[in-house]
């Protein structure tokens, strides 16, 4: 019988280690996916500032700031996110334990009491997260709040989102039918006699562990045999760890990356004013040539290449653009503010965010299939994801990036791309053509010379 137990528990071990070693291979080979795929952009170099970066990541991606623009949903949000962190110290338990052949290793080391204190901090953070997920697949598919029902929210975009919060509600039943379980089990250990199956789950001498929440399951499962327990409590702990690394690996596929890369994406924001537009340097270049500010270069005109203005794909746009995309949260509120979509518009800063990932998924899937045979295919980010109407309809007001929870700028891959429309298409509506000329001519939108231009002050004077 003893030898039975020990090939038992070195079988689960073996198992539980090649579990973890094909989850750490997976999430490994999709961190690579992913950050080639970001790399597909064009460089881009921020403004040299750790200390302001590191206080911006910590107020907004780990002290989640902006999402408490609106405290309800904020409050819930991070109940979950403060659930994901700290319940953390129990699923390490748990790996341990999985590893080592272990029960509950971290109890003798924290004593009882303080051991008691976290398991009940921990249980209640878990009910909390339930009870959040729960109130969140109410809105999301009774309720309908608005952002949540728009045309890129359709399909995949949907199950995606309902699928995360079913996720965590299943893993939180596991844990508490194994802590349950668990708790009954600790009670029988204390009479080894007549409970020698029971031995295993021995933490204490004579003060099982008490479950705030799971408690409530005991009568539920206090009638089988300590064999029954057994098996439900092994089988409780297995999905409910199983499922944590396939949660970990669904993760790199879904909207919910936002988790590992809010950080990085914070800390990289961009510092200068929201709304500054970036200069191109060759049209910088023509212009102070022509102002007279800087001299031509003596090799000028023998460029090798004709530098390509905006941005016609998202090899175009620079990688911090694509790490916002692979950050999204999907959540729309930038969406909800944007006054273009308020008033009908066919524009969402939400869906060209999300545009921006799917072509670079698009990319790098291709890539990933033809190997060093890789040839771009005939598809662009412009015009076969984002159309000409989706841009000009944007006001440029920066209210999508002042909303966003996790600092992402939807309004430069639109300018980007408008630059294209504008520079390489020559495409910009009539209205549009005339001020543009008017700038030329006479540096100002107006159709009047600049020599007019303060006549209005003279003739304000004659009154």
């Amino acid at each position: 019988m003893k030898q039975l137990e020990i090939f038992t528990s070195l079988f689960q071990i073996m198992l539980f280690v090649t579990a973890l070693l094909v989850t750490a291979g997976v999430i490994f080979s999709r961190y690579k996916y992913i950050r080639r795929n970001i790399e597909l952009g064009k460089s881009w170099k921020g403004e040299h500032n750790p200390a302001e970066r590191l206080r911006l990541m910590i107020l907004i991606a780990f002290g989640q700031k902006k999402m408490f623009a609106r405290p309800f949903v904020g409050l819930m949000h991070f109940v979950i996110y403060a659930g994901f962190l700290l319940i953390n110290i129990e699923i390490l338990e748990i790996v341990i334990d999985g590893i080592t052949g272990h029960h509950r290793i971290f109890a003798p080391l924290f004593g009882a009491t303080i051991y008691q204190i976290l398991i009940g901090f921990f249980e209640l953070l878990a009910l909390g997260v339930l009870t959040t997920c729960i109130i969140f697949l109410i809105r999301r598919n009774i309720v309908k709040v608005e952002r949540f029902d728009k045309p890129e929210m359709k399909g995949w975009a949907h199950l995606d989102a309902n699928l995360i919060l079913i996720f965590e509600i299943v893993l939180m039943f596991f844990l508490f039918t194994m802590n349950a379980t668990d708790s009954i089990l600790q009670m029988r250990a204390t009479d080894l006699v007549n409970n020698m199956d029971a031995a295993h789950y021995k933490v204490f001498e004579n003060t099982p562990v008490r479950f705030l929440v799971s408690q409530a399951l005991i009568p539920l499962y206090d009638g089988l045999t300590t064999t029954q327990l057994v098996l439900l409590e092994r089988a409780a702990w297995w999905f409910h760890i199983v499922g944590i690394m396939g949660f970990a690996i669904y993760v790199t596929y879904s909207k919910h990356l936002h988790i590992f890369l809010a950080f990085p994406n914070v800390y990289f924001t961009r510092l200068q004013p929201k709304g500054e537009m970036n200069n191109m340097p060759s049209i910088t270049k023509e212009v102070k040539i022509t102002m007279g500010m800087e001299e031509p270069a003596a090799d000028a005109g023998m460029e090798d290449e004709i530098p390509s203005f905006g941005a016609k794909d998202v090899t175009d746009l620079t990688w911090r653009n694509i790490l916002d995309a692979y950050t999204c949260t999907q959540c729309g509120r930038c969406t909800d503010v944007c006054p273009a979509n308020m008033t009908g518009k066919k524009l969402s800063p939400r869906k060209i965010v999300m545009n921006v990932r799917q072509r670079a998924d698009e990319i790098g899937q291709r890539m990933d299939e033809m190997g060093e045979y890789y040839k771009p295919d005939d598809k662009m980010l412009y015009g076969d994801y984002v159309t000409k109407e989706e841009l000009m309809a944007c006001t440029s007001c920066n209210a999508c990036v002042e909303a966003c929870p996790v600092n992402i700028n939807p309004l430069e891959p639109i300018l980007e791309m408008r630059r294209y429309v504008a520079m390489e298409e020559a495409d910009v509506p009539d209205a549009w053509k005339a001020m543009l000329t008017n700038v030329g001519n006479n540096g100002a939108p107006w159709a009047f010379a600049p020599t007019e231009r303060f006549k209005w002050a003279d003739e304000m004077k004659n009154q």
